[in-house]
């Protein structure tokens, strides 16, 4: 949580590129170890994070993945999103998306004005348990 009582944000918008993938994932990892994740919740979420820019990766007809990750404690959103070409879905039948649905607590894709935007959220049990 922020200094104002709402839910703190980070921004970040990389380079439709897969050697800019280590940073969404390093950025997640970061803010959940200092949101009470348990290591292997921070590694789910790290892996989740890779899996949704890897799907929105070849799509990204603007060169641009843009991240937001939203931590209210002990919850954690991330939506990651893309411009893709009209009427492109991820394909949830695939196996990134099994894995990407079996990571985290909820997941979900929604496009809007030629955005796809995937977002995925997780919570830190070790919260909930202090």
């Amino acid at each position: 949580m922020s200094s104002t009582g709402r839910p703190a944000e980070v921004r970040l918008s990389i380079p439709a590129d897969g050697a800019y993938i280590a940073v969404p994932r390093s950025v997640v990892g970061n803010l959940a170890a200092r949101n009470n994740f348990t290591v292997d919740e921070i590694d789910d979420l790290r892996i989740a994070v890779d899996e949704a820019c890897a799907l929105l990766l070849p799509q990204a007809t603007d060169g641009v993945l843009e991240c937001v990750f939203e931590i209210d404690p002990p919850l954690m959103r991330v939506t990651t999103s893309a411009a893709v070409p009209s009427g492109w879905k991820p394909d949830t039948g695939s196996f990134g998306w099994t894995v990407l649905t079996a990571l985290v607590e909820s997941v979900a894709a929604e496009t809007v004005d030629g955005r796809l935007t995937i977002t995925v959220t997780s919570s830190a049990t070790a919260a909930e348990k202090a």
